[in-house]
């Protein structure tokens, strides 16, 4: 008859993977290469092994980089109703109290967001455009031919078409939480820079969740903004914001190995699939990036096997 390992076992070998995944292939810090590798090699390198690098001369082709200033867009979008997520604090799709916060869907016109963005104070919440329904291709159209409809070379790699592609732009206190996707994911950033906390997957087992009920914020007055519940179950995400101390509260993120990067105008960052992050940015920073949907294979195999053994989530 089998006898399943003590919990201690487990925690031990939990330890040991994170440890030797550490000390046998990720980095202390993320790479940058200068130049764009072949798909074959991208592919070889970064993909397969499921590494994030920094890449410079992704973009440089790219008209947006030098067009994309306050004046271009306000004179080629300023007319255009486009969707806006605003919150009270600066956290959409995030834990608060003991809900999971969706935020405020606006639609207004892209000229007075730009407003908002030269003059953060002049109205109450903080907005930023992060829909991530293809908006770059459903809703700025009339600038896609500035930038790119896809990574030609990553497609190849892949051997795919991104399944979305995404326009971002927001005030510098809008935080997107910790979170992993199950993308393969090209973040490019035209002006500012962005500053990502990454976790790798072999630290899920140092990662907290807690199931929360859903819920949207609704500005009821200028200013005051209140949690509205919403139908549906429970949403399980991740309990620490690094940038908060009270995450000392959970011990076990001690073990985990975050690595932080700043990803700069003309710079793309690769994102491997199922990598935790957590990104704050500059004010009124523009980026677009492109996700093509990961292989089901092994490796995603191994992941869920890996948190089913971690005995680390938080009771519902």
């Amino acid at each position: 008859m089998f006898n399943p390992p003590p919990e201690g076992k487990i925690k031990e070998a939990l330890l040991k993977l994170s440890t030797e995944a550490n000390e046998l292939y990720l980095n202390s810090q993320v790479p940058v290469l200068d130049a764009v590798p072949s798909p074959l090699e991208f592919y070889r390198d970064w993909v397969a092994s499921n590494k994030p690098v920094i890449l410079q001369g992704v973009t440089k082709h790219w008209p947006a980089l030098t067009k994309w200033t306050p004046d271009y867009l306000r004179a080629r979008l300023g007319e255009k109703e486009v969707s806006v997520a605003v919150t009270p604090n600066g956290y959409a799709d995030a834990p608060n109290g003991r809900y999971f916060v969706m935020p405020e869907e606006r639609q207004m016109k892209f000229g007075k967001f730009l407003d908002i963005m030269e003059d953060p104070d002049s109205q109450p919440g903080i907005f930023y455009i992060q829909k991530q329904n293809s908006n770059f291709t459903e809703e700025f159209s009339e600038i896609m031919s500035d930038a790119a409809p896809e990574i030609p070379w990553f497609s190849e790699a892949l051997g795919r078409s991104p399944d979305a592609v995404n326009f971002w732009m927001g005030d510098e206190r809008a935080v997107t939480s910790m979170h992993k996707d199950h993308y393969e994911n090209i973040y490019c950033v035209i002006r500012g820079y962005k500053d990502f906390i990454l976790l790798p997957p072999t630290d899920s087992p140092w990662v907290p969740y807690r199931a929360y009920k859903p819920a949207t914020y609704k500005e009821t007055t200028p200013g005051n903004f209140t949690i509205e519940p919403s139908p549906g179950e429970e949403v399980p995400w991740i309990c620490i914001d690094p940038l908060n101390p009270d995450f000392v509260s959970f011990p076990q993120y001690r073990h985990a190995s975050p690595v932080c990067c700043r990803v700069k105008a003309g710079e793309a960052l690769f994102l491997p699939s199922l990598w935790y992050h957590h990104v704050r940015q500059s004010q009124g920073c523009l980026a677009v990036n492109f996700w093509y949907d990961m292989e089901y294979d092994l490796r995603y195999n191994y992941h869920k096997l890996l948190q089913s053994l971690s005995w680390l989530r938080e009771p519902r």
